[in-house]
């Protein structure tokens, strides 16, 4: 867990003295989903919520707990309404891996034999000790949680099994044209050298086939807010003065001295940038922002054209 990431299990432990109210809300929201048909819902970041919403169409009522990509989710401190908002939900989809722990403390706190949680890392049978969180970015990631979307949509409203089916048989299908983006930028880029400050983006990037030449323990240091040992600093310096790398990625949510003077560095260079998030942008769906990241890897590459911001 990072250092970053212990202020939302702090603040979510404040945060859970409000639950008994949660605990009713969650009551009375259960009766009257019920009775609506609709499945209350909570995905931990954007971008599951966004997956919730794509499988469960008008038989869910979705809220995503995180979604603002302009600022840093390891800092997220978590709220009253927002632990009312989870006490509440029958359907519950987070990361894991400590990226959303605060997710954890609450559900405890309000316990309800009826609330289904997926948790991506569990679905991936990951271990505890996986150094990077960001599973979003692996294309194994979404399609094993929309079918568990699916699979406990379906029992939470066993009415409505053939409209969630539909649905995830829809969103695999429109993966295609990432997979096969995916594929094309394999073929031609593959073995491209890059550099990146966190490993945000290190799931697509092994995809992809390209050659992180950024130490994991740099990319770590800083996602966990640590201070960086000079000799990381003098690696990632040469990478792209001496043009050792053609794309430099930087996470968009994350600007501290460290990471801002890397980022001045490579443009001095003329190393394209390109963006990443840990929170799904505005006006994207889930797999619209990843062809997204794919094609400004792909205009870097060919054309050194930076993409910093989507």
């Amino acid at each position: 867990m990072s250092l970053r990431q212990l202020a939302g299990l702090t603040a979510a432990a404040a945060a859970v003295s409000v639950l008994a109210a949660a605990c009713t809300a969650s009551s009375a929201a259960g009766t009257a989903t019920a009775h609506s048909g609709t499945v209350v819902a909570v995905g931990a970041e954007n971008q599951y919520a966004n997956v919730i919403a794509q499988i469960g169409g008008k038989y869910v009522q979705v809220t995503a707990i995180e979604s603002n990509p302009t600022t840093d989710p390891h800092t997220f401190e978590a709220s009253a309404s927002v632990s009312q908002v989870i006490g509440a939900a029958e359907l519950v989809v987070q990361n894991g891996l400590g990226y959303d722990s605060y997710m954890n403390t609450i559900e405890n706190s309000a316990p309800s034999p009826a609330r289904r949680v997926i948790v991506a890392a569990h679905l991936l049978r990951l271990p505890d000790s996986t150094p990077n969180p960001h599973l979003w970015y692996a294309p194994t990631t979404m399609p094993a949680v929309a079918r568990a979307i699916a699979a406990d949509l379906s029992r939470l409203r066993p009415a409505h099994r053939a409209y969630f089916q539909a649905s995830l048989a829809r969103f695999d299908a429109s993966l295609r044209p990432w997979l096969s983006a995916m594929a094309s930028f394999r073929a031609a880029h593959g073995g491209t050298p890059v550099a990146t400050t966190e490993p945000v983006g290190d799931f697509l990037l092994q995809a992809l086939g390209t050659r992180n030449l950024t130490p994991l323990g740099l990319q770590t240091d800083v996602m966990n807010g640590l201070d960086l040992a000079p000799q990381y600093v003098t690696l990632q310096d040469k990478l792209l003065q001496q043009h050792q790398v053609r794309v430099f990625l930087y996470n968009q949510q994350v600007a501290d001295s460290v990471t801002q003077a890397f980022l001045a560095t490579a443009r001095r260079a003329g190393i394209p940038v390109v963006g990443v998030y840990e929170t799904m942008p505005a006006g994207y769906s889930y797999q619209s922002w990843m062809l997204a990241e794919v094609q400004a890897l792909a205009k870097a590459v060919t054309g050194k054209v930076s993409t910093q911001k989507l």
